[in-house]
C-alpha cells in the first residue's frame, strides 16, 4: 500500500474541488457538517448494522471559523449523530476525530481529478500533499488528516474476484510535515486500532523494513507487540520512494489475523486467506541521490494510509469488502433488477453483482468530479467502467429500468443508491445527481444500441477461434483485426474483448490490435496528410535511406544532398520538369507534419556550383515515415533533379510564421480552456495550418458565448503581455515532474522538447513556435461545435489569418450597412425589424393560402361518398394540385368539420418539383372502429417515395415522386373503402 507505487505516466492537469473543512479554533463552534444516511432495513446485516440503516439522518450543526492551531477537542459539538459505531460512516468519522483530537488539521478529500499533472486520477491519499513532501511548496500546517476518495484501475480484472480489489476506495490518512515521526505515528496507529476501534491486540501483526531496527524497537518495546508477531520484509514490500531519486523511506504495516488458531510458526503475511493488511505507515526519512545512496532528510515526514473498506470489513465481520455497508446496498439494488438473491447465488453471479456494485460507485463519483465518458484519458476510464457494468448487467439478465420499460436504462436506478450513500463521503454528489443520472442514461442507451450486434459477432469470432485452435492443435487466438473491428465499429473496449475471450480460453493478438489502432489514427488525418509510397514498405526504405537531420528549429535555409527520389512511389535516379516528385534529403529545414502541425512549403533549388542542371522543386507538403525520414512532396517547375545532387532547401518564411503563430495560439487556447471551463478538459486532437487552427477537446457540453468571449479575452491579454517563450530538451520524467502537459496516449522518447509560455502554458511539443507571444498579434474563435460524443471542436485564427478574417468581416459589415443604409451599430435592430416584417408577411401569405385551400375544399365537399352497409360513413379522397402542406392541412380540417361523424378525409398535393404532401383526418367514429390515421398514411406515402405518420385522428406525410401521387390516392381510396367496409360490418 505504499502511497505512490502506482503513479500514472499520463500528464493531464487537473483541479482540486473543495469539500468540507474541519475548522480548528474558536470555542462553541461545531467542528464540521456530517450527515448519516437512513438505510432500508435488511436481514443481510447484523442487528447493529440494521440499526444503522433504520437510523434517521442527522446533522452536526456548524459554523465556520478561520483556521488556527487549536485542537478539535476545544470545539463544541452541538449534536451527536445516532449511529452504529461500526458503520462505514462512523469508522470514517471516528478516524478523523481521533487525529483531530491530536492537533491534526482535518482537510477535505481532494477531487478524483488531481492537480498533479503526472497522474491521470487520484490514486492515493497523500497525492494532494506530494508537492509538500517533495519540497516544492511550503507546508501550510504541521500535521493533517483526510479521508480521500481514490481510483485505481490497473487491476480492474480482479474486481469482484478477490475480497478486496476495488476501482474506487476511501483511504484514511494522517500526515506529518516535518513534525512528529516514527514513535508518535506507531503509537497512535496502535491506539487507534486497539482502543478506538477495539481490535484484539492478539490478532494484530506488524511488518517492518528489514533494516528498520528503530521501528522494530518501537513496536516491541514501546507498544508491546510480541517479537513473533513482527515480521521483517524486503524493499519490494516495505520501502517507499517517490521515484528514482528524491524522498523515500521504510514502511511499517498493520495486519489483521482472521485465523489466530494457526499459530505463529511459519506465518506468512502474504497469505490473504489469513491476513489482511489494513494500515500502512510510511516513514519518509531519506533522500535517494542519483548515485543511489540514501541521505537523511532534514525534514522527516509521515504518510499513512488506512483502507476504510478493509477496516469496515473487519469491524462489520463480513467475509469481504463488498458486503460492508459501503457497497452491499448497491449490490442489493442490482440484485432486485436481476431478480436474484445474493445470499443464495452461485459464485459467478456474486462476482457479477460485486462488479456492478464496485463500478457504479466509481463512475458516480468520477462524473460528479467532472469526468465525462469519452474515448481518451480519464473519460475513457469512465466509459470503460460503464460499458463493463452494462455488459455484466446483461449477463445477469437485467433488462430495462426495472419499472416496466424494457427499453430503459438500469444504470441510473443503481446510481440512485450510490448517491444516497454518498452524503458523508462527498456531499456534492447529491447536488450533481441530475447530471450524473442523465449522463449514465445517455451513455448506457448509446452503448446498448451496438452491444447486441457486437456480442453476437464476438461470440461467432470466438467460436471460430476455438474451432481453428482445435483443428490445428494450438492455443485459440482472436486476431487483432477482429478485436479492432469490435472496438471501432461496435464500441467494445478491447479490455472487455480480452476479458470475454479469456473466459473461454482464447488469447487476443494485442500486437496486431495496436497496429490497427495506429493505422486508424493515421488514416483519420485529413486526406492531404497522406504520404503515398509504393516502395515495398517503410522498413525497406529505412534500410537504404539515412535518417533526415532536422535543422528547422534554428534555420529556414540549408544545403542538403538528395538521398532519394520517388515518382508514384517508385525510386528513380532523375526526375524532369513537370513531374510530381517525392524528395529525400540527408538534412532539411522543412518541418514534417506531426503533432497536428502541417508540413512546411518552400523550394528546393539545385546548386549551380554542383551541376549545370537548373532544377527547381516547389515543395507543397512534407511528411515523416519510419520515424525520422522526411519526404518532401512537390512538383519540378524547372529543369531536372538527380539523386546525389546538392540542393538549396528554403522554407517559405511567411507560411512558416503563420504555422508558428497558430501552434503557439493552440497552446494558449488549451490553457485558457482549462482556466475558463475546467481543468478536466484535455486535448483530443489538433490541426495547425497556415490559415487556421483546430483544437479538439473532451468536454460534455457546448462552450457558452460568454465563455468564448472570456477565452478570447484571456488569450489576447497573454498576446499583449509580449512574453518570451522558453524551449528546452529534458528527460521525460523531469518534464512531467515540472508539470508539462502531454497528449494522453501519445508515445514519447526518453528525451522530450518542452515549450513554455511562462506563467501560462507548459507542454511537451515538437512543433515550431513564435519567440514572443506578441508575434501572434491577435486571436479570434470562429466556431465551436460537437464532433463526437464528449468531444468538442474549436476553430480559430491568429496572426495574419486573424487580420484577414477581421478585414473580410469588416468588408461584409460595410456592404451590409450600405445595403441597409444604416450605421454598423444600427444593423442588429434594423435586421430584427426586417425579420419581423417578413414574419408578418409570411403569416399573411400563409393565411391567404389557407383561405384559398378552404375555398378549393368547399368545391369538393360534394364529392364525398358513403361506405358500408349502413351508408353512414362519408369519405373524401382527392388531389388538391399544388397546395402547400400547411394549406392542405387547413383544407382537410375544413372538410372533416363539415361532415357528420363518422367521416374520413384523405388529400394529396404536389407543392413543388420533387415534392408530395399527404394528409389524413379521421373523425372519432372512424377511430373507434380501430382505424388510425397515423398508421394508414405511411404505406400510402411509400408509393410517392416517402413516409410519415401522426396521431390516430390526424396524420401528415411527404414524398419525392409527384408522378406517383394519383396512383397513391387511388390506393388510399381502395384501402379506406376496404377497411371501413370490413370494420363497419
Amino acid at each position: 500500500m505504499a502511497s505512490l507505487a502506482l503513479l500514472s505516466t499520463s500528464s493531464l492537469v487537473s483541479r482540486t474541488k473543495p469539500r468540507f473543512v474541519f475548522s480548528h479554533g474558536y470555542r462553541n463552534y461545531a467542528s464540521l457538517i456530517t450527515r448519516t444516511l437512513a438505510f432500508t432495513p435488511s436481514s443481510r446485516f447484523t442487528q447493529g448494522q440494521s440499526s444503522v440503516r433504520r437510523a434517521r439522518a442527522t446533522r452536526i450543526l456548524t459554523k465556520r471559523a478561520s483556521a488556527s492551531a487549536q485542537s478539535l477537542t476545544e470545539e463544541m459539538v452541538e449534536e451527536k449523530p445516532v449511529d452504529d459505531p461500526n458503520s462505514g460512516n462512523s469508522i470514517r468519522r471516528r478516524f478523523l476525530e481521533f487525529f483531530a483530537a491530536r492537533n491534526h488539521k482535518v482537510l477535505p478529500s481532494a477531487s478524483l481529478v488531481p492537480d498533479d499533472p503526472t497522474v491521470l486520477l487520484t490514486i492515493a491519499g497523500m497525492l494532494q500533499f506530494k508537492p509538500i513532501f517533495l519540497g516544492q511548496v511550503p507546508r501550510q500546517v504541521p500535521r493533517a488528516t483526510t479521508a480521500q476518495k481514490c481510483i485505481r484501475t490497473n487491476d480492474v480484472e480482479n474486481v469482484g474476484r478477490t475480497a478486496r480489489h476495488h476501482t474506487m476506495f476511501i483511504m484514511c490518512g494522517n500526515f506529518s510535515f516535518g513534525d512528529y515521526f516514527k514513535k508518535d505515528a506507531i503509537v497512535w496507529a496502535w491506539e487507534l486500532s486497539t482502543k478506538e476501534f477495539g481490535l484484539p491486540a492478539d490478532r494484530l501483526w506488524v511488518s517492518v523494513y528489514n533494516d528498520d531496527d528503530e521501528a522494530f524497537a518501537i513496536w516491541h518495546d514501546e507498544v508491546g507487540v510480541p517479537i513473533e508477531r513482527i515480521k521483517r520484509m524486503g524493499e519490494e514490500d516495505n520501502f517507499w520512494s517517490s521515484g528514482a531519486t528524491g524522498p523515500c523511506g521504510p514502511c511499517s504495516e498493520l495486519y489483521y489475523d482472521f485465523h489466530p488458531e494457526r499459530g505463529c510458526l511459519d506465518a506468512d503475511l502474504g497469505d490473504d486467506t489469513r491476513f489482511l493488511e489494513f494500515y500502512n505507515l510510511v516513514f519518509m526519512q531519506y533522500n535517494k541521490t542519483e548515485e543511489g545512496s540514501l541521505e537523511p532528510l532534514k525534514q522527516k515526514n509521515i504518510d499513512t494510509g488506512l483502507g476504510l473498506e478493509r477496516l469496515a470489513c473487519i469491524l462489520q465481520k463480513v467475509p469481504n469488502n463488498y458486503e460492508t455497508d459501503f457497497i452491499y446496498p448497491i449490490i442489493e439494488e442490482a440484485s432486485k433488477l436481476a431478480n436474484v438473491s445474493y445470499a443464495v447465488a452461485d459464485e459467478s453471479t456474486k462476482t457479477k453483482l460485486k462488479i456492478i456494485g464496485d463500478h457504479m460507485r466509481a463512475v458516480v463519483y468520477l462524473i460528479s468530479d467532472g469526468v465525462m465518458p469519452s474515448n481518451i484519458g480519464r473519460g475513457y476510464v469512465v466509459r470503460r467502467l460503464i460499458r463493463r457494468t452494462v455488459r455484466t448487467g446483461r449477463l445477469l439478465g437485467i433488462k430495462g429500468d426495472g419499472k416496466g420499460n424494457l427499453e430503459g436504462a438500469f444504470l441510473p436506478v443503481i446510481a440512485q443508491k450510490v448517491i444516497e450513500l454518498s452524503n458523508e463521503i462527498d456531499p456534492d454528489v447529491r447536488d450533481q445527481a441530475p447530471r450524473i443520472l442523465e449522463e449514465l442514461r445517455r451513455e448506457e442507451l448509446r452503448f446498448v444500441q451496438t452491444l447486441e450486434r457486437g456480442e453476437k459477432l464476438l461470440d461467432q469470432m470466438l467460436k471460430e477461434a476455438l474451432s481453428s485452435g482445435s483443428e490445428n492443435g494450438c492455443t485459440p487466438c482472436l486476431s487483432g483485426k477482429d478485436a479492432f473491428l469490435l472496438y471501432d465499429t461496435y464500441g467494445f473496449p478491447v479490455e472487455l474483448t480480452v476479458e470475454v475471450a479469456e473466459e473461454l480460453g482464447v488469447q487476443v493478438d494485442m500486437n496486431e490490435f495496436d497496429v490497427e489502432m495506429e493505422n486508424q489514427r493515421q488514416q483519420s488525418q485529413a486526406a492531404h496528410n497522406a504520404v503515398k509510397l509504393a516502395v515495398g514498405n517503410d522498413a525497406d526504405l529505412a534500410e537504404t535511406i539515412p535518417e533526415t537531420e532536422f535543422l528547422g528549429y534554428e534555420t529556414l535555409f540549408a544545403r542538403a544532398v538528395v538521398e532519394g527520389l520517388l515518382v508514384n512511389g517508385r525510386p528513380v535516379k532523375q526526375v524532369n520538369e513537370g513531374n510530381e516528385v517525392e524528395v529525400l534529403l540527408n538534412k532539411t529545414p522543412f518541418y514534417a507534419e506531426s503533432g497536428g502541425q502541417i508540413g512546411d512549403n518552400g523550394f528546393l533549388c539545385v546548386s549551380r556550383a554542383d551541376s549545370q542542371l537548373n532544377g527547381v522543386v516547389l515543395v507543397k507538403d512534407v511528411q515523416k515515415i519510419s520515424g525520422s525520414i522526411f519526404v518532401h512532396r512537390g512538383i519540378i517547375t524547372e529543369g531536372a533533379l538527380e539523386v546525389g545532387q546538392l540542393v538549396e532547401a528554403t522554407v517559405d518564411p511567411k507560411l512558416r510564421q503563420r504555422a508558428e503563430v497558430h501552434h503557439t495560439a493552440t497552446h494558449l487556447l488549451q490553457a485558457a480552456l482549462k482556466k475558463v471551463v475546467g481543468q478536466e478538459t484535455s486535448q483530443a486532437g489538433s490541426l495547425v495550418a497556415f490559415d487556421r487552427l483546430r483544437f479538439d477537446f473532451n468536454f460534455h457540453r457546448a462552450v457558452s458565448d460568454n465563455e468564448i468571449l472570456e477565452i478570447e479575452g484571456l488569450i489576447n491579454e497573454w498576446i499583449g503581455d509580449a512574453t518570451l517563450l522558453q524551449t528546452k530538451v529534458m528527460a521525460l520524467d523531469d518534464a512531467k515532474s515540472a508539470g508539462a502537459i502531454a497528449m494522453f496516449g501519445e508515445k514519447y522518447g526518453e528525451q522530450v522538447r518542452v515549450v513554455e509560455v511562462p506563467g501560462v502554458s507548459l507542454e511537451l511539443c515538437g512543433g515550431t513556435h513564435v519567440s514572443n507571444t506578441s508575434e501572434i498579434r491577435g486571436f479570434k474563435i470562429i466556431s465551436e461545435q460537437a464532433v463526437a460524443s464528449g468531444i468538442r471542436r474549436i476553430e480559430a485564427v491568429a496572426g495574419d489569418a486573424f487580420i484577414e478574417y477581421i478585414l473580410t468581416r469588416d468588408n461584409y459589415m460595410k456592404n451590409l450597412c450600405s445595403t441597409l443604409k444604416v450605421k454598423a451599430e444600427e444593423v442588429t435592430p434594423r435586421v430584427e425589424a426586417l425579420l419581423e416584417e417578413l414574419r408578418l408577411t409570411r403569416n399573411e401569405v400563409s393565411a391567404a393560402r389557407a383561405k384559398a385551400a378552404v375555398y378549393k375544399a368547399s368545391a369538393i365537399l360534394d364529392k364525398a361518398f358513403t361506405v358500408g352497409n349502413s351508408k353512414v360513413i362519408r369519405v373524401i379522397v382527392e388531389s388538391m394540385d399544388d397546395t402547400d402542406a400547411d394549406s392542405l392541412k387547413s383544407a382537410a380540417e375544413f372538410l372533416v368539420s363539415h361532415m357528420e361523424d363518422p367521416a374520413a378525409v384523405i388529400l394529396g398535393s404536389s407543392p413543388g418539383e420533387g415534392k408530395v404532401s399527404l394528409v389524413a383526418t379521421f373523425t372519432p367514429g372512424v377511430v373507434a372502429l380501430g382505424i388510425q390515421a397515423g398508421k394508414f398514411i405511411g404505406p400510402i406515402a411509400k408509393f410517392c417515395g416517402g413516409g410519415g405518420g401522426g396521431r390516430p385522428n390526424f396524420a401528415q406525410a411527404g414524398g419525392r415522386k409527384p408522378e406517383n401521387l394519383l396512383a397513391a390516392l387511388d390506393k388510399a381510396r381502395v384501402d379506406i373503402i376496404s377497411l371501413l367496409s370490413e370494420k363497419a360490418t
